[in-house]
């Protein structure tokens, strides 16, 4: 039971700061509602998702060979971050300036309309989020937990106000959204990041090192790519197929269904580490089983939630025109979920080494995804392409875990997954049929069909004996207080391991897929 606790610790340090960016963003969406319309909200999410899956492809997957090559006991780790550092500013700086001379046929392909002035405030964003997310690789190579809440903290509370002002004083409306998302951060905290680590970066790479780096980073591009694109190809299509008011109920539904993001981060920050600190490969496949089968309960009921408060979520955080985009939040939220799961193979994949297989999977997945929303779109709307969410990472974990199992076979454990999964349909099923879809009492009965979910669990059986036992003492107040107080402490490299080389788990386990990046804290 010690690697749930690890992996509840470490998850929690790293996540602390999304969780409260988060809820600040959820709190403004009243403000931001009133004052966009659908169509602004949706050019605006569909930019941002643009930005991210275009980082993905020119950092060349630079960031994932510096979290593995920091580690490798024969390269030095000051080199590793100093031509990390001159690759990346090269790649962002040289993608960002040929891009701006084609900003309005850029715009035109993706929101059906020309608007330059928004797609150069993108291209603004695409240079600044590939450093940013570079200078956050270096606090988490360091073991700082502290210091990245700090800073992606301050951050927000900078960037919420200032967004406010454009939106509701300047009226800037989409690009208020991208100005205020990006323009602090390039103004103030990535220079002052850069200006700290200034004395371990580089204006030219070391060219053998980079070609290196290359090799190992080159191959996880694709496949990060195409799974990245399940949460840009759909909004694309709904752009295309139903407008950009119907992209924008879409993207607000995302946005309240985030909240498994933080989940899907924690998990994705914390476990790799974990995964591979193992050493015993028969440990590792037990512990692999138990750790997916606790995420899977805590994913579902997430979801469960979610799905069953949807209506009144909306209506307290969204103003009447974007009440719709209730009707996708549970699916969107079991799409993550299942996203999350996916992580856990991803990780399972690294420590084979056989990285190769996470494209074709990727790539299932991608095709099942396009082909559903063309299909479904059109006449279901938003639930159509949360349909085709869910069901093209279905086919991607399918694949994965034949895959895997091919090559690092884990024992699973299928029967208590299955009554997480039934429990969590059961009572989502119970919630649509039987409870009112408005009013005091439907939003209190779906509560308590929600908050039913782990007694009945505990009903019927899902907890061993040894975690009866365990969760006991977790509970316990003083437990729950030293846990909190650890939090608070940057994590100590455990000992007889430099701090430069902490978190290295072992050579050979690569943390395949960095993805920071997706969980951008956006202020809307």
């Amino acid at each position: 039971m010690d690697y749930l606790r690890r992996l509840a610790t470490t998850g929690a340090a790293y996540t602390a700061s999304s969780i409260l960016s988060k809820l600040i963003a959820v709190f403004m969406l009243p403000l931001y509602t009133a004052y966009l319309t659908p169509s602004d909200y949706g050019a605006a999410e569909v930019m941002l998702a643009s930005v991210v899956a275009v980082s993905i492809v020119i950092r060349l997957g630079v960031i994932e060979a510096i979290l593995r090559f920091f580690y490798l006991a024969d390269e030095r780790p000051s080199a590793v971050v100093a031509t990390g550092f001159a690759s990346l500013a090269w790649t962002a700086t040289i993608a960002s300036a040929a891009a701006l001379p084609f900003a309005g046929p850029v715009s035109e392909a993706l929101l059906d309309h020309p608007d330059p002035g928004l797609a150069r405030l993108a291209i603004l964003g695409l240079w600044t989020l590939t450093l940013w997310e570079y200078v956050l690789t270096l606090l988490r190579l360091d073991e700082r937990p502290r210091a990245y809440f700090g800073i992606t903290v301050i951050n927000v509370l900078v960037t919420i106000p200032f967004t406010a002002w454009l939106v509701v004083v300047e009226d800037q409306g989409a690009n208020g959204i991208l100005l205020g998302t990006f323009g602090t951060t390039a103004a103030l905290f990535l220079p002052y990041r850069l200006w700290q680590e200034r004395r371990r970066l580089a204006a030219w790479p070391d060219v053998p090192l980079l070609r290196r780096m290359l090799r190992f980073g080159l191959p996880t591009m694709p496949a990060e790519l195409t799974l990245y694109s399940l949460n840009f190809i759909d909004r694309i299509i709904i752009v295309r197929l139903a407008g950009l008011a119907e992209a924008g109920l879409y993207a607000l539904a995302i946005k309240f269904a985030q909240g498994l993001n933080v989940l899907a981060r924690g998990f994705q920050l914390a476990f790799p580490p974990l995964a591979y600190s193992i050493s015993d490969d028969d440990e590792a496949r037990r512990a692999y089983a138990l750790l997916v089968t606790w995420f899977a309960a805590v994913l579902a009921f997430a979801v469960t939630g979610l799905w069953l408060e949807a209506r009144w979520i909306v209506r307290l955080l969204a103003a009447d025109e974007f009440f719709a985009s209730y009707e996708a939040i549970g699916l969107l939220a079991t799409g993550i979920a299942l996203y999350a799961l996916y992580l856990a193979m991803v990780v399972v994949l690294g420590r084979t080494g056989r990285t190769e297989f996470g494209l074709p999977a990727t790539a299932s997945a991608v095709a099942v995804n396009v082909a559903l929303n063309l299909i479904l779109v059109p006449s279901e709307g938003i639930v159509g392409a949360g349909i085709a969410l869910v069901a093209s990472y279905v086919v991607v974990i399918v694949l994965m875990y034949v895959f895997t199992q091919r090559l690092f076979r884990v024992p699973y454990e299928w029967g208590r997954l299955a009554m997480v999964v039934l429990v969590a349909g059961a009572l989502v099923g119970l919630g649509e049929l039987l409870m009112p879809t408005s009013g005091f009492v439907g939003f209190v009965g779906r509560g308590a069909l929600w908050l039913a979910y782990p007694l009945v669990l505990w009903g019927l059986g899902f907890l061993s004996g040894e975690e009866r036992q365990w969760l006991r003492v977790q509970l316990r107040p003083a437990a729950v207080r030293a846990a909190l107080a650890g939090l608070g402490g940057e994590a100590a490299p455990a000992e007889g391991v430099s701090r430069e080389r902490a978190e290295a788990p072992e050579a050979g386990a690569p943390e395949t897929f960095e993805q920071a990046e997706r969980d951008i804290d956006r202020p809307v």
